[in-house]
C-alpha cells in the first residue's frame, strides 16, 4: 500500500515552477532505462514522476540509505519505476542495489555519488549506457580514478548549482535542522567547522548567523587562505578538537575526524557531518569504546572516560537524514538543471566522445 502525494505534490508543484518547465520542455522519452542513484525524497518525487510520464523506465537506487523515505519509493514503484531502496537498509542490501540497477541494463546514469559507475568499472560487464550525469563533488573526485567508455557530465561545478545549493542551503539547512534536532541555537558555542569548499562557507556563514563564533579547519593552503581573508579564524582540528563544541564536516573525505580527535573532544560537544560521504566521522570507534543513549531523535550520546559526545544522525549528511533538506523554491533550481541535463544525455550528450565533462551552459541555462 502506498501513500497518496497528490496534496504535497500538489504543494511541490506550486512552489517547483522551474521543475515543471523543465519536465515539460524534456522529449519523449520512450526506450530510455534511466537508472537514478539520489537521495530518496518528497523534492525527487516530482522529476521522476515526471520522467516516467515522458515514457522513460526508471530503476531506483539511493546514495545514502539514511535519507530515504520509503513511503516516496513506495508512490514511485506504484508510478512504475522499479527500485531497490529502503531506509537504513544494511551496507550489503546498499551494495547489492547497484548490481541490480547495472544487471537491469540501463541506458542512461543519473547519479549523486558515482556509486554506479564506480561499480560499473570494478566489476567490468556488457553494458550498453550512452551518457552519464554526475551531481556531486564527492562523485566527481570518485570518477578521476576511472576512464568510462562513455561521457559522463559533470553538474556540481555549474556556477548555479554551486553557488546556490552548495554554498547557500546546506549550512542554512543544516543549522535549522540542529535547532529541530537539540532545541539549541549556537549562541555562545565555538563552531569548527572543517573543510572550506562552497559547502563549508555556507556551514560557516550560516553558523554565524545562528550565534556561532566560528573556527575554520582547512588543509589546502589556497582554502585557508580565503577563509582568512573573509574573516574566520583559521586553526589545527588537533588543537580545536579539545575546546570546540560543534564540530561540523565538510569535506566529502572519509575518516576526517578521527579516532585521535575524539579522544581529545571535551564533554557535551556535538559532532555532525554534512558532506556526502558517510564515513567522515569515525563513528565505529565510538561504537566500540562508549556507551550508547540517545537522548533525542537523532542525537546520539556517546560516553566514555567521564565525558559524553553527542554525535548527530549517526554521522549522515545531517541536514536531509534528520531534516528536509532544501527548501522547495530553492531545490526547484536544482532539479530543473537536473531535469534539463537529463535531457542533454539522453539527446546530444549521448554523441560526444568517452570521458568527463562539464555540463554544457546551452544544456541548462533554458531550465532558469
Amino acid at each position: 500500500m502506498y501513500k497518496d502525494f497528490s496534496a504535497e505534490l500538489a504543494w511541490a508543484a506550486r512552489h517547483m515552477p522551474r521543475t515543471h518547465a523543465a519536465i515539460a520542455a524534456l522529449p519523449d522519452l520512450n526506450g530510455v532505462k534511466l537508472a537514478c542513484n539520489m537521495h530518496l525524497d518528497l523534492k525527487m518525487a516530482p522529476l521522476v514522476g515526471g520522467l516516467l510520464d515522458k515514457g522513460a523506465e526508471i530503476y531506483l537506487t539511493t546514495c545514502n540509505p539514511t535519507t530515504v523515505q520509503n513511503d516516496v519509493v513506495d508512490y514511485l514503484k506504484h508510478k512504475g519505476a522499479c527500485a531497490h531502496a529502503w531506509r537504513d537498509m544494511s551496507e550489503q542490501d546498499w551494495f547489492d542495489s547497484f548490481d541490480k540497477a547495472l544487471d537491469w541494463q540501463p541506458s542512461h546514469l543519473c547519479e549523486m555519488g558515482a556509486d554506479l559507475t564506480s561499480r560499473l568499472h570494478q566489476m567490468p560487464r556488457q553494458h550498453k549506457i550512452k551518457a552519464g550525469l554526475e551531481a556531486t563533488g564527492s562523485g566527481i573526485s570518485r570518477l578521476g580514478g576511472v576512464t568510462p567508455d562513455y561521457p559522463i557530465f559533470n553538474w556540481d561545478d555549474l556556477p548555479v548549482k554551486e553557488g546556490l545549493h552548495n554554498r547557500h542551503m546546506v549550512g542554512l539547512t543544516a543549522w535549522h535542522t540542529f535547532f529541530q534536532t537539540t532545541h539549541l541555537t549556537l549562541h555562545e558555542k565555538i563552531v569548527v567547522v572543517i573543510g572550506y569548499g562552497l559547502v563549508g562557507q555556507g556551514v560557516a556563514a550560516s553558523a554565524k548567523a545562528y550565534g556561532g563564533q566560528v573556527q575554520i579547519v582547512e588543509l589546502d593552503p589556497a582554502r585557508a587562505l580565503q577563509a582568512k581573508y573573509d574573516g574566520w579564524p583559521v586553526v589545527e582540528l588537533a588543537e580545536a578538537a579539545q575546546y570546540a563544541d560543534v564540530i561540523a564536516t565538510a569535506t566529502g573525505a572519509d575518516d576526517v575526524v578521527s579516532a585521535t580527535h575524539l579522544q581529545a573532544m571535551k564533554d557535551g560537544v556535538f559532532v555532525l557531518n554534512v558532506g556526502h560521504v558517510a564515513k567522515e566521522i569515525n563513528v565505529e570507534y565510538l561504537k566500540q569504546v562508549a556507551t550508547h543513549t540517545q537522548p533525542m531523535p537523532h542525537v546520539d550520546a556517546y560516553q566514555w572516560n567521564s565525558k559524553t559526545v553527542y554525535l548527530l544522525a549517526d554521522g549522515s549528511m545531517f541536514n536531509l537524514t534528520a531534516g528536509y533538506g532544501d527548501s522547495l523554491n530553492a531545490f526547484d533550481v536544482t532539479l530543473a538543471v537536473m531535469a534539463s541535463g537529463i535531457g542533454h544525455i539522453v539527446g546530444q550528450g549521448s554523441s560526444h566522445q568517452a570521458g568527463l565533462y562539464l555540463l554544457p551552459e546551452s544544456a541548462w541555462k533554458s531550465a532558469l
